[in-house]
Parts: structure tokens; sequence; C-alpha cells
């Protein structure tokens, strides 16, 4: 059976290197491949953190443009549609960690992902309508991330972006140099890796949970959250006695 990418877990950290050459560009199977990874990752009470690598030229130039095909579309599009609902669905963060071409398909796995981190060389766009075609799910979060007006301007000019001004959008939150991208990424995942597993997931579930809601509501909510999950949390109040006893806490992850 081909594998279409690799997996590694260190200390709650799980990465998967997409290896698909050259381009990394994702077929059915490959995507399928990965729906399945991520749900196994995500049954793992113990995972803190899924970074999104890739080997190769590109992190991924986008979905196979056969498997556009009228007679494939619909299964192609269902495919597709799962693995990005399972980025999405996460419970624990997930990083995108991007350098060569993140292009249609790639760009809207990134864009699934809680934070992307790029090198500078990286290049990002949604060049679907060259082809005369619309990218589904960018045409959905897009507008969330950057705004309708951005968003259309992205999908519309099949334009080019990198990684500096995707940064400016707010959509890569760091950028770094080719010789220190590996560096940097592992410093973000370090200080992740430094929490607890089940606070990292309720930190998330406190940011997702009140999208939106009111802002009476949503502080209603993310509060109840506070008071009734997090004080609960064996962790919460090992995090307090460590603070006091002046050492690190020693999580239990529950």
């Amino acid at each position: 059976m081909t594998l279409y990418h690799q997996l590694t877990r260190d200390n709650g950290i799980a990465r998967i290197t997409l290896n698909r050459p050259k381009h990394n560009v994702l077929n059915i199977d490959m995507m399928q491949e990965l729906t399945a990874v991520l749900a196994e990752l995500n049954a793992d009470a113990g995972v803190k953190c899924v970074v999104i690598a890739a080997a190769g030229a590109s992190w991924c130039a986008g979905v196979e443009v056969l498997d556009h095909r009228p007679e494939l579309a619909p299964d192609m599009i269902r495919v597709f549609d799962t693995l990005l609902r399972q980025i999405d669905g996460l419970a624990f963060p997930s990083i995108a960690a991007v350098s060569g071409a993140c292009l249609g398909g790639g760009m809207e796995v990134a864009i699934a992902c809680d934070m992307v981190v790029a090198a500078r060389s990286a290049v990002f766009g949604q060049p679907e309508i060259k082809l005369g075609f619309l990218p589904p799910y960018a045409a959905v979060r897009l507008p969330r991330l950057v705004g309708p007006a951005k968003a259309i301007e992205i999908c519309t000019t099949g334009r080019r972006y990198g990684a500096e001004a995707m940064q400016q959008m707010g959509i890569v939150c760091d950028v770094f140099d080719e010789d220190t991208f590996e560096q940097g990424v592992s410093r973000l995942v370090r200080e992740i890796q430094q929490a607890s597993p089940l606070i990292l997931r309720l930190n998330k579930k406190a940011v997702n949970s009140h999208l939106g809601l009111t802002l009476s509501d949503a502080q209603d909510s993310v509060n109840a959250l506070f008071l009734n999950q997090l004080m609960k949390t064996e962790d919460t109040l090992e995090g307090i006695r460590s603070f006091e006893e002046k050492r690190r806490p020693a999580w239990k992850n529950r």
C-alpha cells in the first residue's frame, strides 16, 4: 500500500509530513489517508498539537485537476470536504508549516488549520479561476479570516502571494527564513508542548465555541466553561499549586 504521508510523534506533538512527489498534489486516496490519520490522532487524549509539514518542492500544489472531471467531482468534493471538516474539528491546535508552493486545495488545507507558519519563500494562492473553477472551502473560510473584499480578490484574480503578504492579511502568524524555518516551527511547538493536553483542548474550545454568538452570550458561554469545566480539572488546580510552590507543573491530563 502506498503511503502519501509520514507520521511521527514526540511528547504529545504529532507531525504529519505530506509525501507525494513532487508537489504533494492531493488525490482522493491521499485525502482519505490523511483524514483517517487525523481522526486517529483526534481520538488520542495525549496529543497536544499536530504539525502538517511537507517533503519536496511544494507544500501542496492543490487537488488533482483530473479529479475535477464531472464524473469524479462529486466524490472528490465529498472526500475533500471530509478532510477539511476533520482538520477544522480537531480538539487540539493544528499548525500548517508551509514551505514552497501552497496553492489551490493546498491553501485550503493550510487555512483549515488553526495556525499557519511559513518559510519566507513560500507562495500562496487560489488559482482555480484560471482553470474555470472556484475554491469552495476558501470561499467560506477566507471571508472569516480576511473579510469579503480581500477574499473576493484572492478568489477572482488567482493572484499569488508571498509569505509576508499573507502575514499582513493575518493568515500567516510567523514567517521564518529558510535556514531557520525548522527551528522556528520547533520553538512554536515547544511553547504548546509545555501545556496540559486537556487545558489546550479547553482553550481551543473557549475560542471556537462562542463564534457567532452575541458578545453577551459569548461571555456567558465562556464563563460557564471556565467555572464548570476548567475549574473542575486536576490540571488547573495543579497549575495553581505549582505557581505557589515555585515549580514546574506535573500535568495529569485530567
